[in-house]
């Protein structure tokens, strides 16, 4: 027999089958004998109190033994011989854009400027030991696009779009931990998430699609307004419908586009700075005690949002037992972003804390168009970089002395490993964003105690939350409005936010690729 109960338990009894197995018989006529397996559908923590519960959904099997797993699993056809298309960028969207035109019966041909997950990885330690950003190989380019080496959080609030659940299954089926399935706000870990994406890879491949590193689109071949396909800096030609996943980094996109005249929009986006707390205060805040999360509780996480002068202040990709990384994608930027791996175990928590930006904020780049953002952003990077040295040393200033107007006479203990060059953000980052950011911090502290502290530190710049730019597109057929056989998609497109949202993006753009192409 199965039976599916919810419980609301102390961390200690959620901690092992054994425990649940005494909770579950304290709570029903099940005796711990009968139990023979406990699966966890559902699990997230309640700390809003003081007393921290754990509320689970469980699948409890009574004298039986459980058959396979969870993971609901698709099915890859051989598409060899298929009708191509063509995917540009192998980051979320165009890994699961790729798997579905699969799916669906067509051959991708997956185009990535960048290189594969492990040579990544060297091209990534060059900018924390030596300073020296790869313009085609960092934390934004390259196979798994940003999000490969920037935490793999899977929490997503746009439910909406498609199914969360299907993309969580397809990451079990490549190797992550089921626990996502279960967990409130999933996360596979910088460490883990690499040998997922490069079984995605093997998976496209043993299908018979196509994967190219080190393949940067340079050019769309366009005729009558419609796109026909793609040249790339190798020389090379790729002919078919374009499904254009190259993420938000990839400037030169948007300036390609602009130069062939393809319609854009600007948009609003956020930027700020990286806030950096010891991971044993942001447990003390969150878990209302001076012991911390104790020996049941994992590293605490807190999602944090204001509004200053019309404006919203929010944190942005919290990592709990985290670091700060060197995110610049070019020569002469200093950009910051956030990664915790599996376990969670630095000593650091931290997350982006940024102001909601529009065009009208900054008019003295409204001569650039619907670029005009993009520009903004290009000069906050490179602020950033000369008040960091020139190097990846990274601008920094402690979070009270900020909120007061004081220079910070030192610079606390960091996980960014490129380090810190002391800096008061008000001398040089818009006025528009330190007094909100001075705002927000100083609500913050109000509702969470000990949390504006001369114990954290700013770190600058968080300027890639999303994209400046947005690429329209028809609502039904995902096309590009104008030009036919073009299909921006994911975050560098505008339409989506995080690992998860871009790969919904990129499922229902190939499904829409398929339709248009009859399949």
């Amino acid at each position: 027999m199965q039976k599916e109960i919810q419980l609301r338990i102390t961390p200690q009894e959620a901690a092992s089958e054994d425990s649940l197995k005494q909770a579950v018989a304290r709570e029903t006529s099940i005796s711990v004998g009968e139990i023979t397996a406990i699966r966890v559908l559902k699990r997230s923590i309640d700390a809003r109190q003081r007393s921290i519960f754990i509320n689970v959904k469980l699948q409890v099997f009574v004298n039986e033994e459980p058959q396979g797993d969870l993971i609901q699993r698709n099915e890859y056809k051989d598409v060899s011989n298929a009708k191509q298309v063509i995917v540009v960028g192998a980051g979320p969207a165009g890994l699961f854009a790729a798997l579905r035109l699969i799916e669906l019966g067509l051959k991708p041909i997956v185009i990535e400027r960048g290189k594969n997950v492990n040579e990544r990885k060297r091209d990534i330690g060059l900018i924390s030991r030596e300073h020296i950003v790869d313009p085609e190989s960092n934390y934004s380019f390259g196979e798994g696009g940003a999000g490969a080496f920037s935490d793999g959080k899977l929490y997503t609030r746009s439910k909406k779009r498609g199914s969360v659940d299907r993309i969580l299954n397809i990451f079990c089926q490549f190797g992550a931990n089921p626990t996502i399935l279960a967990d409130a706000h999933p996360h596979i870990g910088t460490d883990k998430l690499p040998a997922v994406i490069k079984k995605m890879r093997q998976q496209i491949v043993n299908s018979g699609g196509e994967v190219h590193f080190g393949t940067r689109m340079d050019n769309l071949i366009i005729e009558n307004n419609s796109i026909l396909g793609i040249e790339t800096n190798t020389g090379n030609q790729f002919l078919g419908s374009v499904i254009l996943a190259t993420g938000h980094s990839a400037r030169d996109v948007y300036y390609l586009l602009k130069r062939k005249a393809i319609h854009l929009e600007s948009k609003g986006f956020a930027v700020g700075v990286r806030l950096e707390h010891p991971q044993p205060l942001i447990d003390q805040i969150q878990y209302h005690s001076p012991q911390g999360r104790g020996e049941y509780l994992p590293a605490a996480e807190y999602s944090l949002v204001a509004q200053a002068k019309d404006r919203g202040v929010y944190s942005f990709c919290m990592c709990p037992g985290g670091v700060v990384v060197p995110a610049a994608s070019g020569p002469e930027q200093v950009v910051v972003n956030g990664m915790s791996a599996s376990r969670r175990g630095s000593k650091f928590a931290n997350a982006g804390m940024v102001v909601e930006v529009r065009p009208e904020d900054f008019p003295q780049y409204a001569k650039h168009g619907e670029l005009a953002l993009l520009k903004f952003q290009e000069q906050f990077e490179y602020d950033s970089w000369v008040q960091g040295g020139k190097r990846q040393s990274a601008p920094a200033q402690r979070m009270d002395d900020f909120v007061n107007n004081r220079s910070s006479s030192s610079l606390p203990d960091t996980s960014y490993a490129p380090g810190l060059t002391d800096t008061r953000f008000v001398d040089w980052m818009p006025k528009a964003i330190t007094d909100r950011l001075r705002d927000g911090f100083q609500q913050f502290g109000r509702n969470s105690r000990g949390f504006l502290t001369n114990d954290a530190v700013m770190i600058g710049v968080e300027s890639r939350t999303s994209s400046p730019v947005r690429i329209p597109r028809d609502r039904e057929s995902f096309q590009h409005i104008v030009f036919k056989g073009l299909y921006p998609c994911g975050e560098g497109a505008g339409y989506a936010g995080g690992i998860v949202s871009s790969a919904i993006d990129g499922e229902r753009t190939a499904e829409a690729v398929a339709a248009m192409m009859g399949v």
